[in-house]
C-alpha cells in the first residue's frame, strides 16, 4: 500500500471551473520541503520533522478565489500526507491529504503537487500532516483574505499575527504513538504545549530563556487581530490575555455575531479569529498570555501544563530597555481545568452573521438523518500479547460501535473512481447504533465493538442532519469532530441523552455557527446540519480523549486502540 503517489492521480485532476475564481485571483505557489532538523526545547534537542527547516512550518497566504499549488517533497524515512484543514476542497477531493483515504503516501525521495482553490472562505485555517502522529510538528497556518476590495465586517486591525498552539515532545511522537497502537493503552503525553513553536517561562529550562517565549509588542492605542489555531494533537484549550478583553469575529474561516471574552475555548483543529484592542497608553506592566487545558472525564493521564507568552507594550521605558522584572508582570485568569460549564456557555454565544451579505444557509428541510454514538470501547488483545487496556484488553474508539481500519489495497477515493471498491470498503456504515441504550449513564457489561471500513452513501446534494451522542462506556469525556470538504452548522447541543421528540425544538434555525470542526460534550449530544454538495469520499474524524492518535481508524495493520480514534466516511453519490 506504501508505494509513491503514482501518475494516475495526475493525470486525474479535476479542473476547476472558471466560475470558481473571482476576479483578482491568482495563483500562489508554495514548496514544502520536509526534512529533519534539529530544534531545542526544554533543554532538549531533537531532530524532529519539519518544512523547510521551521516549527512550527511556513505561513500559507491567499486570497478568496486564488489557487495554490504546494508541491511536497519528503527528505524523510516517515511517509508524509498533508491535510489543508477546513478548505472545502470542492471537487478537488484528491489533495485533501487523509492517507490512504483520498491518496497515497509521499515517501521518501518522492515528491507531489496539491492543487486546489480556496472558494467562498475567507478568514483563519491550518494545514497539518496527515499521517500518524507526524502533525505533532508539521503544521503551519493558512491566513485566507478577502477578495480585493471586500471589507471586513468588523473594525479594520492595525495588524495581524497568528498565534498557533501546538505541543513539545521529548520524545519521538512517532515512537510514542507506535507503543500505544502496539498495547492498546493510552499514549504518552507531551511535555509542554507551545505558543509559535514556544513553551514559554512557566516551564523549567525554558524560564531563562528569552528565545524559548513568544512575545507580542503591543502599541497603544492600536487593535489587533489574533488569528488563533489550536494545532495540538489531543487537547482542547482555555486561552486568556491578562486585564485584556478579547473579541471574538471568526471561528473556523466563518465570521460570527462578535462578543467579548475574557477567555477563549478553543478545541483541536478549531481556528479564531479575536481582536485584542490595546490600552489608550502604555502601561507600566508586563502582561502574560496564557493556555492550558480543558479536560474532561479523562481516563488517562493529560499534559496538565500551562503554556504561557509575553504582551509588552512600545514606548514603556521599561519595556524598551528589556527590564521586565522591573514591572508588574501581571497573569490572566484560567477557568478550572475541567470546568465544562464554562466551556458551555462560550461555545452557547457563538451565532453566525446571517447578513444578507454573509447568510446562514442552514438547511430546513432534512432528506436524510442519523445518530451516531461516540466513545470508546475495547478490542480483544491478539493472541501472545500484553495489553494495557481495560482488563487487558485495547482500547477501540468507535462510532455506532464500528472502529473505522484503514484500507490495505488502495486509496478508498481511487477505488470509489475507478469502480472497484469490493475489498477495499463496503457502503454499509449503520445510520444509527446497533441498539439503544442509555448513553450517558450506567456503563454497559459488554464494552467489545466491531471494526471494519465502511462508508456511508448520501445523494448529492441531499440535506443531511447528523446527531452525535456521546457515550459513558469508558467513561464521559469531550469529543472534537472535523468534517473534511465540508462546514456544518451546530443546529443544537445539550447534556444528557439526545430526545428526538423533544430537542429538535429547541434547534437553532436562524443563526446557528458554521464550523468545520464541532465538539461533543462531555457526557451530551451535538446536532449538526450540512448539504452534501461536494462529491466523492470525505472522512469524519473523531477525536478521542486517551491522549490518542485524533483518528478513529487505527492503521490496518495494527488493531483499533485507544490511539485510533472513530472516523466515517461519507461517499456522496454523483
Amino acid at each position: 500500500m506504501e508505494y509513491s503517489v503514482q501518475a494516475w492521480l495526475i493525470a486525474l485532476t479535476t479542473l476547476v471551473s472558471l466560475s470558481q475564481f473571482s476576479f483578482g485571483s491568482i495563483t500562489r505557489h508554495y514548496k514544502f520541503d520536509v526534512r529533519l532538523q534539529n530544534v531545542t526545547r526544554l533543554c532538549n534537542t531533537r531532530s524532529i520533522p519539519t518544512v523547510n527547516g521551521k516549527f512550527p512550518g511556513p505561513v500559507i497566504t491567499a486570497r478568496e478565489g486564488d489557487r495554490l499549488l504546494v508541491k511536497v517533497t519528503n527528505h524523510i524515512k516517515h511517509n508524509v500526507t498533508f491535510h489543508w484543514h477546513g478548505v472545502r476542497q470542492l471537487r478537488t477531493g484528491w489533495y485533501d491529504g487523509p492517507a490512504y483515504v483520498t491518496q497515497c503516501p509521499i515517501q521518501i525521495g518522492q515528491s507531489f503537487v496539491y492543487n486546489f482553490t480556496v472558494a467562498g472562505q475567507r478568514g483563519t485555517l491550518f494545514w497539518h500532516a496527515h499521517i500518524s502522529w507526524m502533525r505533532a510538528t508539521l503544521y503551519g497556518p493558512i491566513i485566507i483574505l478577502p477578495e480585493i476590495g471586500m471589507p471586513y465586517p468588523f473594525p479594520k486591525p492595525d495588524k495581524e499575527i497568528p498565534v498557533v498552539f501546538g505541543e513539545w515532545f521529548n520524545s519521538d511522537p512517532e515512537a510514542i504513538i507506535a507503543q500505544a497502537l502496539q498495547t492498546g493503552g493510552g499514549a504518552n503525553v507531551s511535555d509542554a504545549y507551545a505558543i509559535n513553536g514556544l513553551p514559554g517561562p512557566l516551564y523549567n529550562c525554558s524560564k531563562k530563556g528569552a528565545r524559548d517565549t513568544f512575545k507580542l509588542k503591543l502599541k497603544a492605542g492600536k487593535t489587533y487581530l489574533l488569528r488563533m489555531i489550536n494545532a495540538a494533537l489531543n487537547d482542547e484549550l482555555f486561552f486568556s490575555v491578562a486585564n485584556h478583553t478579547l473579541t471574538v469575529v471568526d471561528v473556523d474561516a466563518v465570521y460570527v455575531k462578535p462578543f467579548d471574552a475574557d477567555v477563549v475555548h478553543i478545541a483541536p483543529g478549531q481556528t479564531t479569529n479575536v481582536l485584542l484592542r490595546a490600552k489608550p497608553r502604555p502601561p507600566a506592566a508586563t502582561f502574560l498570555m496564557a493556555a492550558r487545558p480543558y479536560a474532561t472525564g479523562r481516563l488517562g493521564t493529560f499534559d496538565n501544563t500551562t503554556v504561557a507568552g509575553l504582551l509588552e507594550y512600545d514606548q514603556s521605558p521599561d519595556a524598551q530597555a528589556g527590564h521586565i522584572k522591573s514591572v508588574p508582570l501581571l497573569r490572566p485568569s484560567l477557568p478550572p481545568m475541567n470546568d465544562t460549564s464554562y466551556a458551555a456557555n462560550y461555545t452557547g454565544k457563538l451565532r453566525s452573521l446571517a447578513s444578507e451579505q454573509y447568510p446562514a444557509r442552514v438547511p430546513l428541510a432534512v432528506d436524510r438523518r442519523f445518530f451516531f454514538t461516540v466513545g470508546l470501547g475495547t478490542s480483544p488483545c491478539p493472541w501472545n500479547h500484553t495489553c494495557q487496556g481495560p482488563n487487558g484488553t485495547k482500547f477501540a474508539a468507535s462510532v455506532n460501535n464500528v472502529s473505522f481500519a484503514l484500507p490495505t489495497t488502495e486509496a478508498m477515493l481511487q477505488a470509489h473512481y475507478f469502480g472497484r471498491s469490493t475489498g477495499v470498503y463496503t457502503a454499509d456504515f449503520p445510520s444509527n447504533p446497533p441498539f439503544p441504550f442509555n448513553y450517558t449513564g450506567t456503563p454497559l457489561n459488554n464494552t467489545f465493538v466491531a471494526g471494519g471500513t465502511k462508508v456511508s452513501v448520501l445523494p448529492f446534494n441531499a440535506s443531511v442532519e447528523l446527531v452525535m451522542q456521546g457515550t459513558s462506556i469508558q467513561g464521559t469525556e469531550s469529543h472534537p469532530l472535523h468534517l473534511h470538504g465540508f462546514n456544518s452548522f451546530v443546529v443544537g447541543t445539550g447534556f444528557g441523552n439526545y430526545d428526538p421528540v423533544n430537542d429538535p425544538a429547541q434547534f437553532n434555525l436562524l443563526d446557528p455557527v458554521e464550523r468545520n470542526t464541532v465538539g461533543v460534550p462531555a457526557g451530551g449530544w451535538v446536532a449538526i446540519r450540512f448539504l452534501a454538495d461536494n462529491p466523492g469520499p470525505h472522512e469524519l474524524g473523531i477525536k478521542d480523549g486517551l491522549g490518542g492518535q485524533r483518528r478513529a481508524a487505527t492503521r490496518a495493520e495494527t488493531d483499533s486502540s485507544a490511539a485510533g480514534s472513530a472516523n466515517v466516511l461519507t461517499k456522496i453519490a454523483p
